[in-house]
């Protein structure tokens, strides 16, 4: 007779994540809570694993359960930022999960650490950005960064999105840690005419989406989307939305909800990204997808772009931007390297097979917690 498998409880902390889970409510949400809301939807099918989620309080119910997810309020932006700690730990008490895991460096990722150690959970912690593993975001934050080092070092697992950050994240920090892609769920894309150039995104600092203005006006001749959502504690937005309305070859959307924005990709001949520096865009693998060339102002995480000819790295100068895009449309070459990123993202980042490693690695550092104390 087979055992029935013991139940495993993982609580996600995202407080920008609830606009995922109720399209209704809008929220200044990034690759980090699509990473997050894509890994416990997946898990939540699986009856073995019992998931939760913290956010931050949008005027939703204190409870409720949306995709087989325990979803909790657990904080408020407005609040005093010792009062919304103190009700983020109550939560977190609430969840009374054995696994707890974050995305993005912040307060609270000590605040949560400092909660698994003191209850006997196990902390896992997930990188968002290159800055977070390369030493930029400790010499930003030198006080707070130096704790953020020390959690790392004390968490049960750190992910990263791939292996140049994880050899960054080892020199840096002494910090070991696992590769794991972002994964999304992939559907057969809708057929449509590629007709623009796309640039999707927040209005985060580090995007520069001001550089995708800048790339339209050189080309009058073809039309330009962007779709960009304020970023969280943006002040200049509306003026580079105004910038943007400008320009008459470039259509601008301040608002698209998550799930809708395929539409936009499978019509796109280019999709084009102008950030310093990422981890691994949610937004590379959604082009992908959609087999859309892609088009870097500088990220190309583990060279991928080039290795699998998806697209093109541009080595962080607007001049080579200019030469990317005009090399993809002439003779229509973004339609065979839009083929390959296809091909390349359905080896790589489907969330189910990438689900499947990620309840290995929890049932093995489960079960070795428990050979130790008990606990779990």
């Amino acid at each position: 007779m087979k055992t029935q498998e013991k139940t495993l409880s993982v609580c996600f902390v995202c407080p920008k994540a609830y606009g995922l889970f109720d399209s209704a409510v809008k929220t200044s949400y990034g690759g980090a809570e699509v990473d997050l809301y894509m890994l416990a939807t997946e898990l939540a099918k699986d009856p073995a694993f019992s998931i939760s989620f913290i956010t931050a309080d949008y005027g939703q119910p204190a409870e409720q359960v949306r995709e087989n997810v325990r979803l909790l309020t657990g904080l408020n932006f407005a609040q005093n930022p010792l009062r919304s700690a103190w009700r983020l730990w109550r939560t977190l008490k609430k969840a009374d999960a054995q696994f707890y895991m974050l995305e993005t460096a912040s307060p609270g990722v000590l605040l949560v650490s400092a909660f698994c150690r003191l209850h006997r959970r196990l902390f896992l912690y997930r990188t968002a950005h290159r800055y977070e593993c390369d030493g930029t975001y400790q010499a930003q934050h030198p006080i707070l960064g130096r704790f953020f080092t020390r959690v790392l070092r004390r968490a049960a697992c750190v992910f990263v999105q791939n292996q140049e950050d994880q050899e960054q994240l080892r020199k840096t920090a002494g910090v070991d840690s696992v590769v794991m892609p972002n994964g999304q769920r992939l559907t057969e894309s809708a057929v449509a005419a590629r007709r623009f150039i796309l640039w999707v995104g927040r209005s985060a600092d580090f995007k520069h989406p001001e550089r995708f203005l800048q790339l339209a006006e050189q080309f009058p001749q073809e039309q330009f989307v962007m779709v960009c959502r304020q970023a969280f504690g943006d002040r200049d937005y509306e003026h580079l939305r105004q910038q943007a309305e400008a320009i008459a070859n470039l259509q601008f959307f301040p608002d698209v909800d998550f799930f809708e924005v395929g539409r936009f990709f499978a019509g796109a001949k280019v999709f084009v990204n102008t950030s310093d520096a990422e981890g691994f865009p949610n937004t590379f693998i959604q082009a992908a997808a959609a087999g859309t060339a892609i088009l870097s102002w500088q990220v190309n995480p583990d060279q991928f772009l080039t290795r699998y000819q998806c697209g093109l790295a541009c080595g962080g100068t607007m001049e080579r931007l200019v030469q990317g895009l005009a090399f993809l449309l002439e003779g229509q070459r973004y339609l065979e390297i839009g083929r390959n990123g296809l091909g390349y993202v359905r080896r790589h980042h489907e969330i189910s097979v990438l689900a499947g490693q990620y309840k290995k690695i929890l049932r093995d550092l489960a079960g070795a917690a428990g050979s130790r104390d008990g606990a779990i």
